[in-house]
């Protein structure tokens, strides 16, 4: 089954309750919230007191993706805060982390993925693929919303599919076009950011986005 995962980087903030509850109708799966720290990507986003507001203005599961520096300080309180799934980058944590962090989520139902960046081999998390839930795979360079899909993202999607039956999230630069090139590379998640908050219809943005394929 294809999942939608609105990003609320694209929402208008002035409004994000609004925002939320548009693509909450809209028929959309979860929400991916980027959680960004000036430190591991060149730009600053939120913390756990939005994303505790977040999860109550919203029934949807929240997708909370860490693209921070030490996701082992701070992952229990975006834990606390409501999140559903949590991911953590291969280039931040090791796997020692990645085992013990696992144990502390699995308790409480909340899931744990693993991200890697474009310029990442793959090679890099066949090691912990055992340990995590899903693994989200970027296909832009991390920091800053509206940027291209890179291509060369089909690749590592399909190489992850044939040794991963698990869930595969791609994130950066999803349109119709792209969301159906990695959904036939094998991707069953597709976060999404402009394409759905800036469409005049967000229901029908988001059924193309998953018919893509």
């Amino acid at each position: 089954m294809i999942k939608v995962a609105p990003s609320i980087l694209s929402a208008d903030f002035a409004c994000l309750e609004r925002e939320i509850k548009k693509i909450e109708s809209a028929g959309a799966d979860m929400l991916h919230i980027d959680i960004m720290d000036g430190r591991f990507v060149p730009n600053i986003t939120i913390g756990p007191a939005v994303v505790g507001c977040i999860r109550r203005s919203s029934r949807l599961p929240l997708d909370v993706h860490l693209m921070i520096e030490n996701p082992e300080k701070i992952i229990g309180a975006f834990a606390d805060a409501g999140s559903d799934m949590l991911t953590v980058h291969i280039e931040a944590v090791s796997k020692s982390k990645i085992k013990e962090q696992k144990a502390k989520l699995a308790r409480r139902n909340i899931k744990l993925g693993i991200s890697l960046n474009p310029g990442t081999p793959l090679a890099r998390i066949k090691g912990v693929l055992g340990l995590v839930d899903f693994v989200l795979v970027m296909s832009v360079n991390p920091g800053f919303s509206g940027q291209a899909f890179i291509p060369e993202a089909l690749d590592k999607i399909r190489q992850l599919r044939r040794i991963y039956n698990g869930d595969i999230a791609v994130d950066g630069g999803i349109n119709e076009k792209t969301a159906g090139l990695a959904i036939k590379a094998g991707a069953n998640i597709l976060a999404v950011g402009s394409y759905v908050f800036g469409a005049k219809d967000a229901k029908a943005a988001i059924e193309r986005i998953r018919n893509a394929g």
